[in-house]
Order: C-alpha cells, then sequence, then structure tokens
C-alpha cells in the first residue's frame, strides 16, 4: 500500500489504525476478543481507488475521507435496521473461502515486497531478502507446531506458540548483521517522525477540498466498502467465536457493526486506512485464550484405541488484552521504538507475510479437506465425520466449487475491477443458501459446511440458517424434532434430578470411603504403639 499509493499510507497510518481499532473495540463493543485493524482486502480497496481517482486530479485523501463518512451513515442505517440478522445464512462455506482468499493476499504480499527488491537493493540484496523470508517463514511456522506437540513442558510449548513469531522478528532482524550479510545492502521499513503523518500534512483531512460532483462519486464506493465491511469484520467476529471456542458471554454483532461505522469515519478524517476484523489474528487470539483439558477418545479402535486429545474446557473472556496491545501499539509510534522498526529489513517483513498466509491455510476448512482426500484412508481416525460420509465424491464437488469461489474472488482483484470484489464474496451466501441444497442432501451438508458459530453466539441473529431454534419466541431447541417444549422441559427436569442422585451418591461413596481410610490409619498407628512397646525391640 505504501509504494502503491505513491507512499500516501505509511508506517504510522497502519499503526493509528490499528490503535483507533483496539481501543475502541476492547473497551466498547460487544465481543472484545476480535482484533481490529488494517486487513489485506482494505489495502486492494485503497490502492485501487487510488488509480481510479488521482489520474481525475482528485485529491486522494479528502475522497477517501468522504468513502468514511458515507459508509459511516451505512454502517448505521445497518446497524439500525438489524441486517446483520442476515448472518444466519452464513456458514463455513463462504467464510472459508474468503479466509482462503485473505491468506493468499497475504502470501502474495510477501511475494509482491521480494521481487521489489531487485531493483531497491540490487542482485545480492535479493536473494539475502529471499533466504531471510523462508528462514522467518520456517521458524515461524515451527512454533506454531510445537505449540500443538507433545514436545516440551506445556507452559514451554505455549509461551513459543504464542511469541514465536514476534521473537524470529526480532532475531532475524539482527541476525543480517552478522558476518559478510552486513555488508550486503537491504531496503528496511521506511518511517517517518513520531506521531506525524508519512507525507506532509497534519491528521485532520480538509474533506471540504473536493468537488461537489467527488463527494456523490464517493457513495458507490462507499457501498462497496460497507458490503467489504459487513462481510469481513461479522466474518472475523463469527470465526473468533467459532463452534470450537465454548464462550459463555453472548455477542452483539448490531452494536459491533454501528462501531465499526464509527471507527469507520473517524479513520477517513483522520487520513489513515479503515480498520476492520482481522483474519487470522482474531480467531488466533481466541485460541490463545483457551483453557484446555486431555481426554481420553473413546470412538478409537485397534492400536488407537485409548488415544488422549486436548480438548477446549473454556475461554478466558476479557477485555484486557486486545486494549493492551492497541496501547503498546501506539507506544511504537515513539521515536525510539520508530528507529527500531526502520531497522527491519523487508525481506523480514516478507516472511512475516508468509507466515500469517501459511498459518491462515493451516486452519483452513478447504485446506483440511484438500488434506483429508489427498491422505491415505487407513490413517484417517474412525471419528474423522468426513469418513463416515457415504457419497465420497461429494467431498470432491464441494472442495472443487470452494476453490471455484476463491478463483473468482481473487482473479477479480488482479484487475482494475478490483474495487467491486465486495460483491463477488457476498454472493457466496445466497449460493450456499439457496443452490448448493439442490445438489447436495442435508446430511453431507451438515459434514461438509457446518455452522460457523455456536446457537449461543448467533441467538441475537436468530440462530443459525436451517437450525430448529426459534430464539424470538422464546421456545426451547427441539432435539430430535418430534419433542415440544413441555416435553425438553420435563426432560431436562428428569436428567438434572438423575445427575443430582449421581453427585449425591459420589459424595457419600467418597464420605465412606474417607471414613474406611481414616479408621484403617487409626488401626495402623495402634499396631505400630502396640509393637514398639514390646520388651526386645528397638
Amino acid at each position: 500500500m505504501f509504494t502503491k499509493t505513491d507512499m500516501s499510507f505509511g508506517v504510522n497510518e497502519v499503526l493509528l489504525a490499528s490503535v483507533l481499532g483496539s481501543v475502541v473495540f476492547s473497551v466498547f463493543a460487544a465481543q472484545p476478543l476480535v482484533i481490529v485493524g488494517v486487513t489485506g482486502p482494505i489495502t486492494v480497496f485503497n490502492y485501487t481507488v487510488y488509480d481510479i481517482i488521482t489520474p481525475r486530479g482528485t485529491n486522494y485523501f479528502a475522497f477517501l475521507c468522504w468513502i468514511g463518512l458515507w459508509s459511516l451513515l451505512m454502517h448505521w442505517v445497518l446497524a439500525l435496521t438489524n441486517a446483520c440478522n442476515a448472518l444466519t445464512y452464513v456458514t463455513r462455506f463462504s467464510c472459508d473461502i474468503f479466509g482462503f482468499y485473505v491468506a493468499f493476499i497475504y502470501l502474495q504480499k510477501g511475494i509482491q515486497v521480494l521481487t521489489r527488491q531487485w531493483d531497491v537493493s540490487g542482485e545480492a540484496g535479493a536473494y539475502l531478502s529471499i533466504m531471510v523470508s523462508l528462514l522467518v517463514l520456517g521458524f515461524g511456522f515451527a512454533a506454531g507446531e510445537v505449540g500443538g506437540s507433545n514436545f516440551l513442558q506445556r507452559h514451554v510449548r505455549k509461551f513459543i506458540e504464542d511469541y514465536g513469531t514476534p521473537l524470529t522478528l526480532i532475531f532475524f532482524t539482527g541476525f543480517v548483521h552478522f558476518g559478510h550479510m552486513k555488508d550486503v545492502p537491504l531496503a528496511t521499513l521506511p518511517t517517518s517522525k513520531a506521531f506525524l503523518p508519512t507525507t506532509d500534512r497534519g491528521w485532520f483531512i480538509h474533506f471540504w477540498d473536493v468537488d461537489v460532483g467527488d463527494i456523490f462519486i464517493a457513495i458507490p464506493f462507499a457501498v462497496l466498502l460497507t458490503i467489504l465491511f459487513y462481510f469481513d469484520h461479522n466474518v472475523s467476529s463469527l470465526i473468533a467465536q467459532g463452534t470450537e471456542f465454548p464462550l459463555r458471554k453472548p455477542a452483539g454483532f448490531h452494536w459491533d457493526i454501528f462501531l465499526l461505522g464509527l471507527t469507520t469515519g473517524v479513520a477517513g478524517l483522520l487520513g489513515i486506512p479503515f480498520p476492520n476484523g482481522l483474519i487470522p489474528q482474531a480467531p488466533f487470539h481466541t485460541n490463545s485464550l483457551c483453557v484446555t483439558r486431555q481426554v481420553t477418545d473413546d470412538s478409537e479402535s485397534g492400536a488407537a484405541k485409548g488415544h488422549t486429545t486436548r480438548v477446549v474446557d473454556h475461554v478466558v473472556e476479557q477485555r484486557v488484552s486486545n486494549l493492551a496491545q492497541g496501547l503498546l501499539t501506539l507506544g511504537t509510534m515513539t521515536g525510539p521504538l520508530l528507529v527500531v522498526l526502520h531497522l527491519i529489513p523487508r525481506g523480514v517483513l516478507a516472511g512475516l507475510f508468509f507466515v500469517m498466509g501459511v498459518q491462515a491455510l493451516q486452519t483452513n476448512g478447504i485446506t483440511l479437506k484438500m488434506l483429508y482426500l489427498a491422505r491415505d484412508k487407513n490413517f484417517t481416525p474412525a471419528s474423522d465425520p468426513l469418513k463416515r460420509m457415504q457419497r465420497q465424491q461429494a467431498i470432491w464437488y464441494f472442495v472443487l466449487l470452494e476453490l471455484i469461489g476463491f478463483g473468482a474472488t481473487f482473479a477479480i482483484t488482479q484487475t482494475i475491477a478490483a474495487i467491486g470484489f465486495p460483491i463477488i464474496i457476498l454472493l457466496l451466501v445466497p449460493v450456499r443458501t439457496f443452490l448448493l441444497p439442490k445438489y447436495f442432501t442435508a446430511e453431507e451438508l451438515s459434514v461438509l459446511d457446518a455452522p460457523t458459530a455456536s446457537p449461543f453466539t448467533m441467538e441475537s441473529v436468530g440462530g443459525n440458517f436451517g437450525e430448529d431454534v426459534d430464539v424470538a419466541n422464546g421456545s426451547i431447541p427441539t432435539l430430535d424434532g418430534g419433542k415440544g417444549e413441555e416435553d425438553e422441559i420435563v426432560e431436562r427436569g428428569e436428567a438434572s434430578s438423575k445427575m443430582t442422585r449421581r453427585r449425591t451418591s459420589f459424595r457419600n461413596e467418597t464420605r465412606d470411603e474417607a471414613f474406611e481410610m481414616q479408621r484403617l490409619g487409626s488401626r495402623s498407628r495402634e499396631i505400630r504403639r502396640r509393637s514398639t512397646s514390646r520388651p526386645g525391640r528397638s
């Protein structure tokens, strides 16, 4: 974005946008676990607007400001009309395609950074940048793998998983200054003065410095930005509150989209990139707050019987971590830390892009399905839901459709029509809702395309599409489709009574065992006392 917008956006603008999003959403959002910052798609949006507007002689920052102000109004209209209720139709199908697209955007940006090094640093600097970026990728990826392994103690593994990537960046920033590498010219991260914009301007944009016609031309751009943020931010929020995370606090999608409109308008007035929910940082943040426990997988058989796995017990839901990282980001805009940031080679940044892209691909549903198709079925666990599907060809067809959706989204961003890619992403939702059920059975779709978030998370928007849940009327979900609300209450009461009786019985058994152990202990002490009191014994 720095290069393609003629240095309009630099480090300080990106940092301030991240601070704005982090502070506002950590303090005021209904779901503070979502990490908000500058995403890859908004980078594509910003430099595409630049390519379209600047040849007309229009003030770029003033035009972006009007896009932000119009988008603010549109976000507030969406919030006031409960437009987020449409999230009930968003499933893993569209989320996985969008996540796959974001991952490849990161990989593409990393490659673009490296290809520019031939012009900036020369041949030696370019090859050194490539080597360093691959080393950063290797070490960053290994840190994540160690976190999910049985190697070392758990607290050590968790530390490596959480802090391995930033420590890798620090190490390789200094690594290039050793030996003969210190004589190789390397392009580093461009920075500006502390707390000042990159270009010679103030932080407040003169939004009146634009023609009246351009103000209305900004409306269709604002519509596209609103579509992008409506999908991007809500998908980030859904994935951060996914079914694999047992959250206890409810979501508030309508309020959060209202806050997103506020930050969008403020970002336009400040002349900084528009912040929104980050993928994969948002789900990674929730994952880092998970407390796990080890359980035995009873569904396995044969040699795998008794295999233990680690499952999530609960999530530490709080606002401190998001706020702390935002305030620490603000600290990096100070003079001394900007000097440190200026030392980071661009090859290291390219490696960071590769790490984020690979990690996003690693946990993506499309990748997991492709790995299943490539895996030897004899070594696939029996508990894998995909293995229990009768029509295995349905997996191939579903993955092919997902790849087509990704290809269409990615292809349009490589053209001048890249500004319209949010429409392609939004069209994935009706395709999943109305077309796929004609070619896949309900049982197949329940395995291939599970809901993104749990019914608890989706209560505020009417529940997940296709589930027999009427939240608005306050009824209890029907578990087997044949029982009504009263039957459910009766069954739950009986189950609660049985559980109470089991707990009481368990407490009685534990108490009896304690009395028995106490009696045996007293008997043992009496025997030892008598034996020591006999004559001739020492």
